[in-house]
């Protein structure tokens, strides 16, 4: 495993920080003030200065007893600034640690606690001290202090009168550690330098240096999603990333294989929140949005094509030739970018089939049929690596995307495929579909429901549009919502609104995927063709409604979207959507909206560190 060079200078920062910091804060019953010995405390790291400041007078409490926030809010606080003395912008946490006592006192609490802290002017708010982790992790504050810039914070603690107990005499006694990381290198520089024991660089080809191998440490999260950098552009140093999953399925066009015009295309690059590019992070701080994608039609997957026919948008799919370079050390079975799945390539074949890969297998298929999508990205020369090691289960985390201190943030503000911890049991993973309601939170469990182990099947019903009275519908708005069936806590079932619009529009074989909610492709008239329901399903072409693990996948799940008047559309377990009578059972992937004030009470929306929610 490549050792990460940003978290080992941290290390050294954070022991050297805990020797030489002094200042203390201290809490008694009746007391809570802030202890500076002798002039103002000043820590140095490298052009970083942590300034503990000498005029910081204390904080007082009037009474034995808690206080209201607006008490607490209004008293004197103890202050102190961060300072970068350089030119280049630096990454920090700062957390509140808690300090030895003396043998004869008592900790107080966290829970009888609150605190405010106001940075740069902006505050907070009264906020419970556990609510931000506990001894050693409450992070105060965390981000990118850039060069020649000064934060300035005030931090009151106080006792809150919210929470009742006996805390008569105890202490809270706790001091400021920062911890910082040194200057980031870019995404390009980070792969260039390694990729693992089960990777390499090909620099065979003078217009792509590619990453090839089994297993290569080229793993990056961003926004929500799990990527894989194929390939660095020698000529600007942007990293080409495609997806490790298949975020959707759909068909490529009508019949034509050209990629511009084609509904593929209008998908990758769709603004709206039907589309996968308007559901992306700040593309244009990621992304080169005028990439150049090479389309050109391929007899041959192993030959690079000639640049015949070029295209220009933010998201493009891989070639199939950047496919064969993937595994060009070993055989296409045991690249990495086979996932067991099937996907769309950007390669015609013939003027009606695209190259797809099957099981890793290549070949022509119609485009009319439907294909995973796996998108692709250019990012941008100027991005860097925030952390991470590159394996899979800690993915490079891209600077502005690796976001850490959550709590309080609404959920509404989030990106889709974040991951949730939802539900029980077998069943308490889902991911962020979308915003499609403007204000909420649509959702979808992570894989489809599980019964001991085991995937759970239902017919769709008697006919092939979805309500809560059909088969699958009726359970999922009553067996599914019972808390005696282990699906859902009550807690969970008070977050989820009432009443969702689920859009039933029809897609046919060679139809745009735009059909399934509107009644034509402009996208502007919303299908008379619904139901609303406290819980439906994905629809065609619908983000999260892909494939996204190969592992014990064995079933197909349905959606609400219909074929035609009696087959409705399913998302098979390899990869691509197939449609089947309603009366045939497959898998059961619930989808639902959160109420708007849903907030995030911990986690980073990673699979490794899921979102916890609440109600405010």
């Amino acid at each position: 495993m490549k050792e990460n060079k940003q978290n080992r200078k941290t290390i050294v920062i954070v022991i050297s920080i805990l020797i030489v910091l002094l200042a203390v804060l201290g809490l008694t019953y009746a007391y809570l003030s802030t202890t500076l010995n002798g002039s103002d405390q000043i820590v140095k790291i490298d052009t970083l200065d942590l300034i503990l400041n000498e005029t910081s007078e204390g904080i007082n409490l009037d009474t034995a007893i808690g206080v209201s926030d607006s008490k607490g809010m209004s008293l004197t606080p103890s202050t102190f600034t961060l300072v970068n003395n350089g030119d280049k912008a630096v990454d920090y946490t700062i957390y509140l640690d808690d300090m030895e006592i003396d043998s004869t006192d008592t900790r107080i609490d966290d829970n009888f606690l609150k605190y405010n802290l106001n940075k740069n002017g902006t505050d907070s708010g009264a906020t419970l001290l556990t609510r931000i982790g506990t001894n050693p992790n409450r992070v105060l504050d965390s981000g990118t202090i850039e060069g020649r810039e000064t934060n300035t914070y005030s931090l009151n603690i106080w006792i809150t009168d919210e929470v009742d107990g006996n805390y008569s005499g105890q202490v809270f006694k706790g001091k400021l550690r920062v911890e910082v990381s040194q200057e980031r290198q870019t995404v390009a520089e980070v792969l260039l330098d390694g990729v693992g024991e089960n990777g390499a660089i090909n620099t065979s080809d003078p217009d792509q240096t590619f990453i090839t191998g089994t297993d290569p440490n080229n793993y990056i999260w961003y926004s929500g999603k799990l990527w894989r950098a194929v390939s660095i552009d020698p000529s600007d140093n942007s990293v080409k990333l495609v997806t490790q999953w298949n975020i959707s399925a759909i068909n490529y066009s009508s019949g034509s294989a050209s990629f511009e015009g084609s509904y593929m295309e209008e998908w990758l690059n769709d603004i709206s929140v039907d589309g996968f590019l308007g559901n992306l992070r700040e593309p244009e701080k990621f992304i080169k949005m005028d990439s150049i994608w090479n389309a050109t039609m391929m007899t041959d997957e192993t030959t690079k094509p000639t640049e015949t026919t070029l295209v220009t948008d933010p998201v493009g799919l891989l070639n199939i030739y950047e496919y064969t370079m993937s595994y060009s050390d070993t055989t296409a079975i045991n690249g990495y970018l086979n996932n067991v799945i099937n996907w769309w390539t950007l390669t015609p074949s013939d003027a009606s089939y695209i190259w797809n890969v099957d099981h890793g297998r290549t070949g022509g298929y119609s485009t009319v049929y439907t294909n995973g999508v796996r998108p692709s990205i250019n990012l941008k020369s100027s991005v860097k690596i925030a952390g991470g090691d590159g394996t899979i289960d800690n993915p490079y985390r891209l600077n502005g995307d690796d976001d850490t201190n959550l709590l309080g943030t609404l959920l509404s503000s989030r990106y889709s495929g974040e991951y949730i911890r939802f539900g029980t049991g077998e069943n308490n993973l889902y991911r962020i579909v979308n915003h499609e309601n403007g204000t909420g939170t649509k959702i979808t469990s992570a894989e489809p429901l599980k019964k001991d182990g085991s995937f759970i099947s239902s017919t769709f019903g008697n006919g092939i549009e979805y309500s809560s009275s059909t088969t699958i519908g009726s359970f999922l708005n009553n067996d599914y919502l019972n808390t005696d069936n282990n699906y859902l806590t009550d807690e969970d079932i008070s977050i989820i609104e009432d009443n969702t619009t689920w859009y039933l529009g029809t897609i046919g074989a060679g139809t745009n995927y735009k059909l399934a909610k509107y009644t034509d492709t402009t996208g502007t008239t919303l299908t008379s063709s619904i139901t609303t329901a406290k819980v439906g399903l994905l629809r065609y072409g619908e983000l999260m409604a892909g494939q996204f693990d190969s592992n014990d996948n064995n079933t197909h799940y349905w959606t609400l979207t219909p074929y035609s008047t009696s087959y409705v559309w399913s998302v098979s377990y390899y990869g691509r959507m197939d449609y089947f009578s309603s009366t045939v059972a497959n898998g059961v992937r619930p989808s639902l909206n959160l109420k708007q004030n849903v907030i995030i009470t911990s986690g980073d929306g990673t699979l490794q560190n899921p979102f916890t929610l609440a109600l405010p």
